[in-house]
């Protein structure tokens, strides 16, 4: 299946030295505030990709719940696959890809579990739905059919939903941003911010 002709040109916007906010926080804020007002569903769907202590990597769509002062928040298993990754190699990258906008985001740097009072709130929050489908759920293990998961979920639900232990959030610690706008003749804009220090370092990448 050859997909040479599958392509677009991109446009819409620019990304220069002379727009960009001094924090990358900020400029983040910004991004997502366009997407969210865009025709894009999910502005906070991202990719995380993890690595296994021996790097090999691996990657799948999350949502991203929080952004703070410390940086970016989702929730999982914590016996996942990608739990098991952040356990043993806690160095991880997130990836905003923001179609209608022509725009993507990669975040990098260390992920730590948040509190568990965090993760309480967090889950307490949750439709009740939700919150029995993560106790019926023993996530990335094998099981046995569709039914002995309805099954599952049918016996969680005879008592209170409460947060499994090994359910909870983690948090993305950034020591690296890119910001990329799409621009005409693959001649993209790239923007990184470099952690140095309590400050940061920005430059232009080569598209």
């Amino acid at each position: 299946m050859k997909l040479h002709d599958q392509r677009l040109t991109y446009d819409k916007h620019e990304l220069t030295e002379d727009q960009i906010q001094s924090d990358p926080f900020a400029q983040f804020k910004l991004w997502y505030e366009d997407a969210k007002q865009s025709s894009i569903k999910e502005a906070n769907a991202m990719v995380i990709a993890t690595a296994t202590a021996d790097g090999k990597p691996s990657a799948r769509i999350v949502l991203l719940k929080e952004i703070n002062e410390k940086g970016f928040v989702f929730y999982t298993n914590y016996d996942s696959r990608k739990g098991h990754e952040v356990h043993d190699n806690p160095q991880g990258q997130i990836l905003f890809f923001w179609d209608a906008l022509e725009r993507q985001v990669r975040i990098e740097g260390r992920i730590e579990k948040v509190s568990a009072a965090e993760s309480d709130a967090y889950f307490d929050s949750r439709p009740v739905e939700s919150r029995y489908g993560s106790m019926a759920s023993s996530q990335s293990e094998v099981i046995p059919s569709r039914e002995f998961l309805e099954q599952k979920l049918e016996s969680v639900k005879s008592s209170p939903p409460v947060r499994p232990d090994d359910w909870g959030g983690y948090i993305l610690i950034p020591d690296y941003f890119e910001f990329w706008q799409g621009r005409a003749s693959r001649l993209h804009d790239r923007i990184f911010y470099k952690a140095d220090g309590a400050s940061w370092k920005t430059g232009r990448l080569s598209p």
